[in-house]
């Protein structure tokens, strides 16, 4: 009986194991909903990794299967193995193989990063913002718009061709232990979470006060650092209407798991809207924020936006604080 060569049991191989890798790496549902113009790329990039991936991995554990049976000891066999030492044309496949992929998905990062504008130095531009037509300028005194202007632009998000155009909506973020507060210099309006336009280009402005921070909001595919001192810059487009998650990606102190809230994408009538009620609101009750370490806050006075999501009363929570 004709012995098969390895080099068809290869391409054999080859062949089935190509597009199994293949489709699962396209079809893995492993991702949430993408819902920014960013997260295409990011979702490209992963699924080339984890079609590598998979294509490994049924290599090494179907070689695993076939020589656990095919060279398994039989009952009655008690001699040695062949001794076998040395294989050139097999140590230079398995180190130029994996050598071509990581230099391959090397490459292709980094031209990803580059899609988003992480490889583009620049500075800070005074930028003017609009949205729905109506002109958003960022006020500011002159000392702090030339600190802006001489400050470092690091950022993601912007692609290369947009990167030092205005965006259609700048956002100031702050990040505190452990919130995120938000500001939109136009209008005034603080908040809690972010309200944006589906379709318009998003400049979210990131500092800090008291540690490093990091705003991730995976459906966008997007995560930036929040240094204090070092202003960082953010920016998408959001391609979905809804309400999508706000995490901090960075340890930052024993209540870092708290530290979550909201991005809501808006229909522009919708975000229009939303712009003049809190206007009015604010204009009738200036919200109050309060920009000091959360400790000197009481505990009751940190715990109050928990107890209320959790059903806890004000007058159980001050109870507890003052039997301890």
């Amino acid at each position: 009986m004709q012995k098969v060569p390895v080099s068809l049991w290869t391409l054999l191989a080859g062949m089935f194991i190509a597009p199994i890798s293949i489709w699962i790496g396209q079809h893995h549902h492993l991702l949430p909903e993408q819902a920014s113009q960013q997260a295409p790329l990011v979702d490209g990039f992963f699924n080339v990794m984890f079609t590598i991936a998979i294509a490994l991995f049924l290599i090494v554990e179907g070689t695993i299967l076939i020589f656990l049976f095919v060279y398994r000891r039989r009952t009655g066999d008690n001699s040695d193995g062949v001794p076998i030492e040395g294989n050139l044309a097999l140590e230079i496949f398995w180190t130029a193989i994996p050598s071509v992929i990581v230099i391959g998905l090397g490459i292709y990062s980094v031209d990803v990063y580059n899609q988003m504008g992480g490889l583009e130095p620049g500075t800070h531009p005074h930028h003017i913002a609009h949205v729905s037509g109506t002109a958003m300028a960022a006020s500011m005194n002159d000392n702090s718009q030339s600190q802006s202007l001489a400050a470092p632009n690091i950022g993601i998000g912007a692609s290369p061709q947009t990167k030092n155009n205005p965006a259609d909506l700048v956002v100031d973020v702050k990040g505190i232990q452990f919130a995120w507060l938000f500001n939109y210099p136009e209008t005034g309006i603080t908040a809690g979470e972010l309200h944006v336009p589906v379709g318009a280009d998003v400049q979210l402005n990131l500092s800090a006060d008291d540690v490093i921070h990091s705003f991730w909001v995976p459906q966008f595919r997007l995560k930036q650092d929040a240094i204090p001192g070092v202003p960082t810059e953010l920016r998408f487009v959001a391609t979905k209407p809804g309400t999508y998650p706000v995490v901090c990606a960075e340890l930052c102190g024993g209540y870092h798991g708290s530290m979550r809230t909201q991005v809501v994408v808006h229909s522009p009538e919708d975000f229009n809207n939303w712009l003049t009620e809190n206007q009015v609101a604010q204009k009738q009750e200036p919200l109050q924020i309060i920009a000091v370490n959360p400790a000197n806050l009481t505990t009751a006075e940190f715990l109050e936006p928990y107890i209320q999501e959790m059903g806890i009363s004000a007058e159980n929570i001050q109870s507890l604080v003052s039997s301890h």
